[in-house]
């Protein structure tokens, strides 16, 4: 079997299937992609909506609840305990497969009669002002994350506590400004650091303690930008630099960010893994383009935000103890044998599902749990099932949906994404592949202008106190002007305030006051990631130097004075200013 070059009859560009790509297909009984890996990968981040929360009413209580769900979508929606009650018969809105009408558009129909959860939450204590997350007490506006206590603002969090503004970071205390970090303690301004404490703007750095400034430092104690200190020397030197003020603070990141442009970068973050391509990957074999999977990975491709899978291709949220698992998002956990799946945990079996729990074979059903052979949540018998399935999988082929661009959905496609419960902008899509309203319209995606907030400002950003310690305590009643006042594209909620608990974690942290509403400060960490993308390059060790001149390597290489013949697939395009070295070089440089 040969690899084959096709367009994607989305944006038109080539992709390739390779051998095992078909192997795997055959597998799963189904047939090749139409779209290309990125397309496809924005096509399911557009049915996941993270961080848009609205007030409305459930459907079966008239209790005021938050939601995911904004009141202008034609949705039944239950509050959480009740969605999950015995209150309410799930089968009750089950139809008849009709084979007048696409697939599709029947799942459309049933998604707008079958009662739909409020939030993706389970076990959340003092915690209802977030999304997608499990085990978690005291948390404000933290989405996508698990067991974490007494966090405010993150997201894609685990084992967290006691910090605030916190993105994809594990076992973090204490802390404030954190991306893509793990094992920190009492550190502000740290960016993919491990295993360090009482530090301050560091970056790819490993049990870095008691540093300020720090970029590739391995094992180290009292550094200033990278320059080693007494004891005494560094708390001298610390103690002249107050934080507490906003204006110090923009002063360091400007001089930190040049600093950092000057040293080396590792082509990917890939730890303990054989044979995989990607970033933010550890403990995981044969894996290619996967992003952000924590551990026993295993054969699998165009996967993130994942663990514990195997031989599973295209999700994002997949895994906990899962296998086989095709085109889903937010879908796993003790799970097989799953395609087209969104939200929908501890099933066998199942395709085309929309939370669905603790199921078996399931085809096109919504909100369903514990149970089984069920089609557009009509109950049959194992003999019907099984019958039925295949002709409307024929169904689906000889009937597609087609769309308002033109592009064709067969069986073997996930959801369109004009189906979507959500515009483009509610989504996580929006975060990862941002777009204006005029290019999300135009590539066929709907889009939620803001609603009228008609706020009385009660502070403006340029009239908040420089420093913390003249901020009174009467802020805590006072709406904050966001500094980018709707006028960005980051889901702005143009103000925004300072609670309780918050005031105190600033003054104890000597912190000032931000000048961002939490949307705007997630959509500035997500910028410091690079891209789920992978570019082809070469490394950039020329020998003695940095091809660009900028580095001065400190050690012969294995490859002496000459250019490394290292190549590698990395999330830095090459138009990038940063110096990317493949792993050997970078190891001889850093460790």
């Amino acid at each position: 079997m040969n690899s084959e070059t096709r367009k994607c009859q989305n944006c038109s560009l080539d992709f390739i299937i390779e051998p095992e790509d078909f192997l795997f297909y055959d597998k799963i009984k189904v047939s090749a992609p139409t779209w290309c890996p990125e397309c496809r990968m924005i096509r399911r981040f557009s049915w996941r909506n993270e961080r848009s929360l609205y007030k409305r009413k459930c459907d079966a209580t008239d209790k005021e609840i938050i939601s995911m769900f904004s009141t202008d979508k034609p949705f039944k929606i239950y509050e959480h305990d009740y969605w999950w009650s015995d209150n309410w018969d799930q089968i009750t809105q089950g139809k008849d497969y009709d084979f007048s009408k696409p697939f599709f558009i029947q799942f459309r129909e049933l998604l707008e009669s079958q009662p739909l959860p409020n939030l993706a939450n389970s076990n959340v204590v003092n915690s209802e002002y977030g999304n997608h997350n499990e085990d978690m007490k005291d948390c404000y506006l933290v989405y996508a994350s698990y067991k974490n206590e007494n966090v405010r603002y993150g997201s894609g969090l685990i084992n967290c506590k006691d910090s605030i503004d916190i993105y994809l970071a594990e076992g973090i205390e204490k802390s404030y400004e954190i991306s893509c970090s793990t094992g920190l303690f009492n550190t502000i301004f740290a960016y993919d650091s491990d295993n360090s404490f009482d530090s301050k703007f560091i970056q790819l750095c490993v049990n870095t303690n008691d540093s300020f400034g720090c970029v590739n430092l391995r094992n180290k104690t009292n550094h200033i930008f990278n320059k080693p200190y007494t004891k005494e020397e560094y708390k001298k030197e610390i103690k002249n630099i107050d934080l507490g003020s906003y204006k110090t603070i923009q002063e360091i990141k400007d001089k930190f960010k040049i600093f950092s442009i000057k040293h080396l970068k590792r082509y990917a973050s890939i730890i303990k893994c054989v044979n995989v391509t990607g970033d933010m990957a550890m403990n995981s074999k044969n894996c290619h383009h996967c992003f952000e999977i924590y551990g026993n990975v295993e054969d699998s491709k165009f996967v993130s935000h994942s663990i514990n899978l195997k031989d599973s291709y295209d999700g994002y949220g997949f895994g906990a103890v899962s296998e086989l698992m095709y085109e889903g998002i937010d879908t796993g956990i003790n799970a097989s044998q799953n395609k087209f799946n969104i939200f929908t945990h501890g099933c066998r079996d199942v395709s085309y599902t929309y939370a669905c729990h603790s199921s078996s074979n399931l085809f096109g059903c919504i909100g369903l749990r514990n149970k089984q052979y069920c089609i557009l949540n009509k109950q049959y018998t194992k003999e019907e099932y099984e019958q039925l399935v295949p002709k409307i999988i024929e169904h689906m082929n000889s009937m597609p949906y087609i769309d308002k661009k033109g592009r064709v959905y067969k069986y073997g496609e996930f959801f369109p994404p004009e189906l979507s419960p959500f515009c483009y902008n509610e989504t996580i899509a929006q975060e990862y592949f941002p777009l204006t309203k005029e290019q999300a319209l135009e590539q066929g995606y709907s889009w939620k202008d803001s609603e009228e907030r008609n706020l009385k400002i009660d502070i403006k950003t340029e009239d908040l106190p420089d420093h913390i310690k003249d901020v009174k305590d009467d802020i805590i009643n006072k709406i904050i002007e966001c500094q980018h006042q709707g006028k960005c594209n980051e889901q702005c909620t143009e103000a925004f305030k300072i609670i309780p608990q918050e005031l105190e974690f600033y003054r104890k942290m000597n912190l000032p006051l931000p000048r961002l509403c939490p949307n705007c400060r997630h959509y500035q960490r997500l910028k410091q990631r690079n891209p789920l993308k992978l570019w082809k390059r070469k490394c950039q060790c020329n020998g003695e130097k940095s091809s660009n001149g900028v580095y001065q390597n400190t050690i012969q290489h294995f490859h002496g004075n000459e250019p490394c013949p290292n190549e590698f697939e990395t999330t830095y395009a090459p138009e990038r200013p940063e110096i990317v070295y493949c792993e050997k070089c970078y190891q001889q440089e850093v460790v």
